[in-house]
């Protein structure tokens, strides 16, 4: 089913090696990996707060990756399966933490959960800032 584009979505907040090792992992999947960063406004509806750095920000860091060849705005997580269409991908790549919540996308691309890399995330980050 795969067309060699990889298409995955984040916040990407306070970059750390567990990004990179998804985005890496990510990007093994095929030739091309798209990212979606999730924009101030929908984290604010998510998660009712705003992310530490601006979406300009994470965007550009995203961007600057190697395994990265194009980025764009996830402005609704309704558009998933709109934006897997518009940028033509073959696989969509999430984390583990999502297993099953994207499987509705299978008939449109081919599904896959990564497992996240163990004792890291965002959140502990920021906490381990605050101490």
């Amino acid at each position: 089913m795969s067309n060699g584009r990889v298409i995955t979505f984040g916040t990407f907040d306070v970059f750390h090696v567990g990004h990179l090792r998804i985005l890496e992992r990510a990007r093994s999947h095929g030739n091309t990996l798209v990212v979606g960063i999730s924009t101030d406004a929908l984290n604010m509806d998510k998660k009712g707060k705003y992310p530490v750095y601006t979406q300009k920000e994470r965007r550009e860091i995203i961007a600057s990756l190697r395994c990265v060849d194009e980025t764009f705005y996830e402005e609704s997580l309704e558009l998933k399966g709109d934006y897997i269409q518009r940028f033509n991908a073959g696989v969509l790549v999430m984390g583990d933490d999502w297993q099953g919540k994207f499987d509705d996308f299978s008939d449109l691309c081919e599904v896959i959960y990564l497992p996240r890399t163990p004792a890291i995330s965002t959140t502990e980050v920021i906490e381990k800032i605050r101490l």
